[in-house]
């Protein structure tokens, strides 16, 4: 009777464990790790270093998955580049792949980077035309078989935005100088006692900046692709190959909508760090 229960209890066990393992497996895709995952090849290990001790915080420089291949996107974005500058030097006049890369720029430049920010627009060219660039990459490398899109990481969208929120007080402080930028924070004409209430609501205005940009590039892509492994894991989860072509179809047309969206979000983020530096250069509007 006892070993009956206990066989009993076993298999309950094991069939929980099955469950959870059926159900946390799209977590597997979405959920950093210290080693590459090619399914069908093999897993790839990623050297792992001794945490370092720094000001009492425990810092891990070991690379992950994701940190791999951002080190991809940003090594392609070089490469490419550089063809391109090389392309230049040699004709005034693009063609080819050059030309190609020349639309982006260009839109960025036109539509993006001179309407928000106005006068002297120019100079914040590079950094925003890297910054869509780089997160388009990002984006479209998770496209690719046994690829992962580095933005589904909300520590990589986090670092992406504060280096947008450092350029944007960089280039506040720049044309309105430090004293004149911080006053400009606080709206003109306010009684005094309301001053310490508006210097924390504008101090929290700041934040959001990042934190919108953080969530919003983050949430997109990860949802993304928790939508084309849900759409996959229906042919195992009804165990039956006549849901299939119907699988595969809806995620042929997810996967194009991605391509768009991969476009789209880097877009996005960048418009928003073009709108935001303007507001902080033209602080009177």
């Amino acid at each position: 009777m006892i070993n009956s229960e206990e066989n009993t209890a076993a298999a309950s066990e094991a069939e929980a464990a099955g469950q959870a393992d059926e159900a946390g497996w799209i977590l597997d895709y979405v959920t950093d790790q210290s080693y590459l995952d090619f399914k069908l090849i093999g897993k790839i290990d990623l050297p792992q270093f001794e945490p370092i001790e720094l000001f009492g915080l425990s810092i891990n420089l070991s690379p992950t998955k994701y940190v791999v291949y951002m080190w991809i996107a940003a090594i392609i974005v070089f490469v490419m580049m550089t063809v391109v500058a090389q392309t230049y030097r040699k004709s005034v006049v693009p063609h080819g792949f050059s030309n190609f890369i020349e639309v982006f720029v260009v839109f960025i430049r036109d539509e993006i980077v001179r309407p928000n920010i106005g006068e002297k627009a120019d100079r914040y060219i590079p950094f925003l035309a890297t910054i869509f660039f780089f997160i388009a990459t990002c984006n479209l490398l998770g496209l690719v078989p046994y690829g992962i899109s580095s933005t589904e990481n909300i520590s990589v969208t986090a670092g992406l935005a504060i280096m947008s929120f450092v350029m944007i007080q960089a280039a506040g402080m720049r044309n309105n100088g430090v004293v004149g930028y911080l006053k400009g924070l606080v709206p003109h004409g306010l009684p005094v006692f309301i001053l310490p209430v508006m210097i924390v609501v504008e101090f929290l205005g700041l934040l959001t900046k990042p934190f919108a940009l953080t969530v919003r590039l983050f949430a997109n892509m990860t949802s993304g692709k928790i939508v084309i492994l849900s759409l996959l894991g229906l042919i195992f989860f009804f165990q039956t190959v006549w849901v299939a072509p119907v699988s595969i179809i809806f995620t042929l047309f997810i996967m194009l909508l991605k391509m768009f969206i991969s476009l789209l979000q880097a877009y996005i983020f960048t418009m928003l760090s073009a709108l935001f530096i303007g507001m902080a250069v033209h602080q009177e509007h």
